[in-house]
């Protein structure tokens, strides 16, 4: 596997440069050229490539010589077929296990009843889930949009969650817990991360709301006489109502104290995310670029 030292964010403009990066988006292709998006995980760059044998497609990781000089110029290419991904995709700025290890605290302390636990073990105890779960991706360009941020935004939806159930007396914490560390569980087929970013089939049929009742109804089928019918109502009811609101998405609006309180932890996680990457590309003292996502500019 070719390690990767050079980096685009680090590459100067108008300097000749030899590099590897990954295929976003194809924008324009005729026989002589192709325009393109290429990128790793440090930015992207529009760039002209000439075509050879028609072979850019999105997700392939070429090794480049070209000149940057606001767009990149590409000279001539050689395709990689041995790389990390992780060099090449926006990835979580925390170790993955030790944000696995802190879910897990917060599994062991809140998630305790046997229905509970046989629910959450369906899920991260399945090495298949599990590695997709690592790998997952909060979303597509919305927020914790980079690989491991579905386990992070994860575990801060626990942690909001854990806090706002002890605050304010829920009568049904450990439902809340678990529906905090379930609520995006549609989101690994979803969301396609072994490439650029975007939505799988399904997940553009479904949406991670349905997908995730689908995949917590193929639990239950496998041990029925197990949970008990207020315990699958009120987690399903959880995952249904997360998003609130109707115009956000959400199937139905909140009807349980476990569903606002996993909602408002959503939300505030989602928001506050958004925010910390719009600091990364503000210096202090400025006005940032007007977001969708907040609906404003910010005063960083």
């Amino acid at each position: 596997m070719i390690k990767k030292e050079n980096f685009l964010n680090d590459i100067k403009s108008s300097s000749s440069i030899k590099v590897s990066l990954m295929v976003m988006k194809v924008i324009f292709k005729d026989s002589d050229k192709i325009v393109c998006i290429l990128g790793d995980k440090s930015g992207e760059i529009k760039a002209n490539i000439p075509n050879k044998n028609n072979e850019i497609t999105e997700g392939i990781v070429i090794e480049i010589e070209g000149i940057k000089d606001g767009n990149l110029d590409v000279k001539k290419y050689e395709v990689i077929l041995e790389y990390n991904i992780s060099d090449y995709l926006p990835t979580v700025k925390r170790p993955i296990e030790e944000i696995m290890d802190e879910i897990e605290l917060y599994t062991n302390e809140y998630i305790v009843s046997k229905e509970a636990k046989a629910l959450n073990d369906y899920f991260f105890k399945n090495e298949i889930f599990l590695n997709k779960f690592k790998k997952g991706i909060g979303g597509v360009s919305m927020h914790h949009n980079y690989l491991g941020g579905l386990a992070e935004h994860t575990l801060n939806v626990m942690y909001l969650t854990a806090i706002l159930c002890e605050r304010y007396g829920c009568r049904r914490t450990e439902i809340a817990m678990l529906s905090a560390k379930l609520h995006d569980i549609g989101k690994v087929y979803e969301l396609y991360y072994d490439g650029p970013f975007k939505y799988t089939n399904r997940g553009e049929m479904e949406g991670h709301i349905v997908i995730g009742v689908e995949l917590i109804d193929k639990a239950i089928r496998e041990k029925p006489e197990f949970y008990s019918e207020d315990f699958i109502t009120r987690v399903k009811g959880c995952i249904v109502q997360h998003h609130g609101k109707l115009e956000f998405g959400s199937p139905r609006t909140m009807k349980m104290e476990e569903s606002f309180i996993v909602n408002y932890a959503d939300s505030i996680d989602a928001t506050m995310n958004k925010i910390c990457q719009i600091k990364d590309k503000t210096e202090p003292n400025n006005w940032s670029d007007y977001d969708r996502r907040i609906e404003t500019k910010l005063y960083l």
